[in-house]
């Protein structure tokens, strides 16, 4: 019979004799407490959903929910026996609290008439109740089961975390359910299930995997396994690592390259806390041995060749432990298993080892987890592997664009230089962009930038070859358009497919003139000591590999005090501007760096090169830059000194008496009696052999440079005169007495020059 006032509950029977349906089953003990809701596998009140299992039937006369005397009359602990695999149904357990309340006799075995009657003298004793909503059945249970609805801690479980068989995280300083441990705050509990370590196997793989070097692999193995795998980790690699094929000579020798651990202490609010100094060492906080020796046949090399993951809970692994740790290390390793070495073998050879360690008040690792280490030991070892390949590669990638370019610039007589190159990505610092500032006859100085076709090893390469053949053509002092010519043939003969652009210009300080010859690159800019800026209108010309294309070259004013700016163009070209609109933001920028500084001071070199590079945006770099800048200072005509000797006997006297009074007027009378010698010696070797007027020069900068050239194309070379030769003693003494000194070949013959300090 259905209780006053309250609403009617599903049945699936009214007969009284209706016998109960069988109870849900009492949760696994692990399972973090709480019962399962057995409404629906979906939901955590208990509420029914389409789908569903349908609710168990309530025998009638049972109220849907007992009321408060009912309620207390309820024995503490009452639900199914632990022990034994039966349990009480919410109906027994409501009419055993009936029969308390009224004083009745016991009614175990009567039948199910006789609960009805108790339950309703028991209501009728209460008073009338408030009428309640109906409850499934998993909530009658737990009502009726009040004790096995919080775990140990208090903290109700929840039934969602219950149906995935999940462990739920004990509170602060709470125990662990299955062994009664205490957990500290923050520790992660251990993986039970094997879809666990399958996922945690799966992060942690790839975040080893993301690392590009040595580093980063490291550092993602110790990230991805402290702490949810371990409480620490100790990886040691191999001194030095082999690289690729090489066979590794010496004996083998670990390094510990990182250590990670999770902090001893932390409050309930996460704020770390320093654990206080203890008079002996913490256990996992102390290395010592940063370097171990493995001797052939000892227990850690008998280890390390297993290659498999060990227990260091055995005689052996203990011995290859300390072995690893070293007889006086003060690192306490626990006890039992809670320790494992697995030994990191990369492709060919085992390239160290990893430890990975808990603390005594964490669960002892399992034997699955021995196939975790596996896993992540093989991984690392493989992308160590690859990233100390990945580093040979990128330092001889590295090494050969750095040799390709110039280590240092000249010092060129009335000229100063700065340079910037930036490669087209980090990870790969090849290229095919240079430039070069190589010294020429007469002060000059010859300004090269080019630009070979993609930017690979191979550009590389093709750069190198065409720099070095700019280097020799600059020697022989050809004009510009003539070097290009022969570069352009050199790329011809390197392949058909060899394009690049190139810019030629020669700077003569003296006259204050450039000479410019361009082969398809994109045109320089000059700014003015005012602060305009100028793109100077020179010749396109084909790209140098093209062939026969003639190169035509013009001769422009390079004032004192203007600064040439050359570049390729990956400076001024990318997917968000094409080439024209780059070169009127780059003049634009030197015109408004210009403006910084004045009308009469021109900007910093160094700096000007760091403004220009601070045009780009971040979708700018699509290509390697190479810039080159040269400040005009140009030597004053008061500095200069010239004259021409007829090639007659008297030519070296007249020299001398020439280059006297060139220093009585500049105040160098110190330098006379060197200069004079010196002169003589080189104006006699020109003399014998020329058949044109010789010239003479001087130049005074911050060196006295004197200049001899004659129309004989043949070098002197310097030798050593034997006691009886009458001659070969003058270019011994300009070796000994001069700072410096050089012969150029120039296309009409040849320039001997030396330098002088000025004191």
């Amino acid at each position: 019979m259905q209780a006053p006032g309250a609403p009617a509950l599903p049945l699936q029977s009214r007969q009284g004799d209706t016998p109960p349906c069988p109870a849900a089953p009492r949760p696994p003990a692990d399972s973090g407490g709480g019962p399962l809701v057995a409404g629906s596998e979906h939901s955590q009140s208990g509420s029914a959903e389409p789908g569903a299992h349908r609710p168990r039937p309530v025998p009638e006369g049972i109220p849907a929910q007992p009321d408060a005397a009912t309620r207390a009359a309820v024995p503490q602990g009452a639900g199914p026996d632990p022990e034994s695999g039966d349990a009480d149904t919410p109906a027994d357990v409501v009419a055993e609290a009936a029969r308390a309340a009224t004083d009745a006799p016991s009614t175990a075995g009567a039948p199910a008439e006789q609960a009805r009657h108790a339950g309703r003298e028991a209501r009728e004793q209460a008073g009338p109740q408030t009428p309640v909503q109906p409850l499934a059945q998993g909530q009658a249970q737990a009502q009726a089961q009040p004790d096995r609805r919080k775990d140990r801690s208090g903290q109700k479980a929840g039934a969602g975390e219950q149906r995935r068989g999940a462990a739920q995280a004990p509170p602060p300083g709470g125990q662990e359910r299955r062994t009664g441990q205490r957990v500290p705050f923050g520790r992660p509990m251990p993986m039970r299930r094997d879809g666990d370590r399958l996922r945690f196997v799966g992060a942690a793989t790839r975040r080893i995997a993301r690392g590009m070097d040595l580093d980063e692999i490291v550092m993602g193995l110790c990230r991805a396994t402290v702490p949810t795998f371990s409480d620490a980790i100790l990886v040691y690699l191999r001194e030095p690592l082999p690289v690729g094929d090489e066979r590794p000579v010496g004996p083998l020798v670990l390094r510990l390259r990182r250590t990670d651990r999770i902090p001893d202490e932390r409050d309930t609010e996460g704020v770390y806390v320093p654990p206080p100094v203890p008079e002996q060492p913490a256990e996992l906080s102390v290395v010592t041995n940063e370097l171990c020796e493995v001797r052939p046949g000892s227990a850690l090399g008998e280890v390390l060749r297993g290659v498999r993951p060990v227990f260091t809970d055995t005689e052996p692994a203990r011995a290859a432990l300390d072995e690893l740790l070293g007889e006086d290390s003060e690192l306490a390793v626990p006890d039992g298993r809670r320790t494992i070495l697995a030994p990191l073998r990369g492709r060919r050879r085992v390239i160290g080892a990893a430890l990975f360690l808990r603390r005594p008040e964490r669960l002892a690792f399992e034997p699955d987890d021995l196939l975790v280490a596996a896993q992540l030991a093989t991984h690392s070892a493989l992308g160590i592997d690859k990233a100390v390949l990945y580093g040979r590669e990128a330092y001889i990638a590295d090494e050969l664009q750095r040799t390709m370019l110039p280590e240092t610039l000249p010092r060129p007589t009335g000229v100063r230089l700065a340079s910037r190159y930036l490669p087209a990505a980090e990870t790969a610092r090849v290229g095919g962009d240079w430039y070069d500032a190589i010294p020429l006859p007469g002060s000059r100085v010859a300004l090269v930038v080019g630009d070979v076709m993609g930017h690979s090893m191979t550009s590389a390469a093709i750069m190198g070859q065409l720099r070095t053949t700019a280097q020799t053509l600059a020697g022989l002092d050809l004009p510009p358009q003539e070097v290009l010519h022969h570069l352009d043939e050199q790329a011809q003969r390197l392949g058909t497919d060899r394009m690049a652009t190139c810019l030629y210009a020669v700077y003569d300080p003296v006259s204050h003139r450039i000479t410019i010859a361009n082969a398809g690159h994109p045109p320089p800019v000059l700014l003015h000591l005012g602060g305009e800026a100028e793109v100077l209108r020179v010749p396109p010309g084909a790209p140098i590999g093209v062939g026969g294309v003639d190169f035509e070259a013009v001769e422009l004013d390079a004032p004192a005090g203007a600064t040439l700016l050359l570049y390729t163009d990956g400076l001024v070209e990318s997917r968000l501007r094409d080439v024209w609109t780059g070169i009127e933001q780059l003049r634009e920028k030197l015109a408004a760096t210009a403006q910084l500084t004045g009308p009469d001071h021109p900007p910093p070199l160094e700096a000007l090169c760091d403004d220009v590079l601070d045009m780009l945006g971040p979708g700018d770099r699509d290509d390697d830059i190479a810039l080159l800048a040269a400040r005009f200072d140009g030597i004053a005509p008061s500095d200069v000194a010239y004259w021409f000797l007829d090639p007659e006997d008297s030519a070296p006297g007249r020299a001398r008496r020439l280059a006297r009074r060139a220093l009585d007027r500049w105040g160098l009378e110190e330098l006379t009696d060197s200069v004079e010698l010196l002169v003589s010696e080189v104006v006699t070797n020109a003399v014998r052999y020329a058949t044109r007027p010789v010239t003479l020069r001087l130049l005074r900068t911050d060196v006295l440079r004197c200049e001899v050239g004659d129309d004989v194309g043949q070098l002197p070379r310097l030798r050593q005169a034997r006691a009886t030769d009458e001659g070969g003693r003058g270019l011994y003494l300009v070796n000994k007495l001069a700072r410096r000194w050089g012969a150029t070949r120039l296309s009409t013959g040849k320039v001997v020059w030396f330098e002088l300090n000025r004191g």
